[in-house]
């Protein structure tokens, strides 16, 4: 219980620490998140599918693995029920409304981490360059308060573990 506070306490300061930031990813954060609103994972497999050979089999494990991870999300996050920052945090509000009610964990950073990953698994380690971006979505999430730090970081590893998990019966 002890390790579970303090790590609500880390995540406290660090939220709280990135409101007065002007990093860029802070000033693009609306942007970077609706990056990963979904509709990229649906047209670049699509698109790819269409021009390589590696893009069907991309297409198919997309398909498979988002459909898995969308329902273990779900079991996450309604089995953790974790209430969001500007529920817990006395004077705080979020720079967006979330779509829905808990916060952990981050569905918008583990599809980013997952759309990664398949990148990574289909195409090389050239695509692991896309990991910036996927760190910047989760990065965003914070920024905006609907997350916590530890949120982005269990979703970061949900998407890229689940990944790698299907790769491994796919390929």
């Amino acid at each position: 219980m002890r390790a579970l506070n303090g790590i609500a306490s880390i995540d406290r300061q660090w939220l709280l620490a990135t409101r007065g930031s002007t990093l860029w990813i802070l000033r693009h954060s609306r942007v970077l998140s609706r990056s990963a609103d979904g509709y990229l994972y649906i047209a670049l497999p699509l698109l790819l599918a269409a021009v390589t050979t590696p893009g069907v089999l991309l297409l198919q494990h997309a398909a498979i693995t988002f459909s898995l991870e969308r329902v273990v999300y779900w079991v996450l996050k309604n089995s953790f029920r974790r209430r969001r920052p500007a529920e817990l945090l006395p004077g705080f509000h979020s720079r967006i409304i979330a779509a829905d009610q808990f916060s952990m964990p981050s569905g918008h950073t583990s599809g980013a981490f997952l759309f990664v990953t398949l990148l990574v698994v289909h195409y090389g380690a050239t695509a692991a360059l896309f990991y910036l971006w996927s760190a910047a979505v989760g990065m965003s999430r914070v920024s905006l308060g609907v997350h916590f730090p530890s949120d982005t970081v269990l979703g970061a590893a949900l998407g890229t573990s689940l990944c790698l998990f299907t790769a491994g019966y796919l390929l």
